[in-house]
């Protein structure tokens, strides 16, 4: 996953029209030179009618912010979004998001202006963050004529990397953000939440760099 320049953030800054996006791209990406437990985090999470960003919807969005080395629990949200259209039943079976009450939630653009101004000038959690990243990206150009760009840490990324370093043998199931985090002995929460599963994610990440960090600390520019 290559993570975005400065220079193509200044270049969509100079080309975007003023709104939630170009107020995003206002503030500079973390450096990667940094050391990691100099940077905010917004782990986050999505729940959506499918896996296919071109024609699926968002039906939940949970975050929370990580500082340093601690989640900031003051600043989890879990917001539902509306959805035109029934949900499928293979889907729904699985996040638990009735119709009711995909009918009854907030607009994208809302959620989305919300998110957009808490994740300005932090790092994106997220575990196989080619899901959030690219209904996020969709959601963007749909919004504001321009896709997402952002400093992304893939938790799902960092467990293979050390699986292959240390020669550790494992199956793809073993790589899923719950069978993860009990290989860390952390919370189990209910799965397919948007807020759980960001929260499960935070906790995955503050996990898997403390078992890597000798007290030295590291770049941030090692995660992404």
């Amino acid at each position: 996953m290559r993570s975005p320049s400065e220079g193509r953030r200044r270049h969509c800054l100079r080309q975007l029209d003023a709104g939630p996006l170009r107020e995003y791209f206002g503030r500079p990406f973390p450096s990667p030179a940094l050391d990691y437990r100099c940077v905010d985090y917004v782990a986050i999470d999505l729940e959506t009618t499918g896996l296919d960003h071109r024609q699926d919807q968002i039906l939940s969005v949970g975050w929370v912010l990580v500082r340093g080395q601690r989640i900031d629990l003051a600043s989890a949200r879990h917001r539902l979004l509306r959805c035109d259209g029934d949900i499928p039943a293979e889907t729904a079976v699985i996040h638990q998001i009735t119709d009711d009450e995909a009918a009854a939630g907030l607009r994208q653009s809302r959620v989305l202006r919300e998110l957009l101004g808490v994740l300005a000038g932090r790092v994106l959690i997220a575990h196989h963050a080619k899901i959030e990243l690219s209904f996020l990206d969709a959601a963007c150009r749909d919004l504001y004529g321009a896709g997402l760009l952002v400093r992304c840490v893939d938790t799902e990324v960092l467990a293979r990397r050390t699986f292959e370093r240390r020669n550790i043998p494992f199956r793809p199931s073993e790589l899923r953000l719950h069978s993860l985090c009990e290989r860390y002995n952390l919370p189990r929460y209910r799965a397919h939440n948007a807020f759980y599963d960001a929260l499960a994610a935070a906790e995955l990440f503050l996990a898997q760099v403390a078992y890597r960090d000798n007290g030295n600390g590291f770049r941030l520019g090692d995660l992404l």
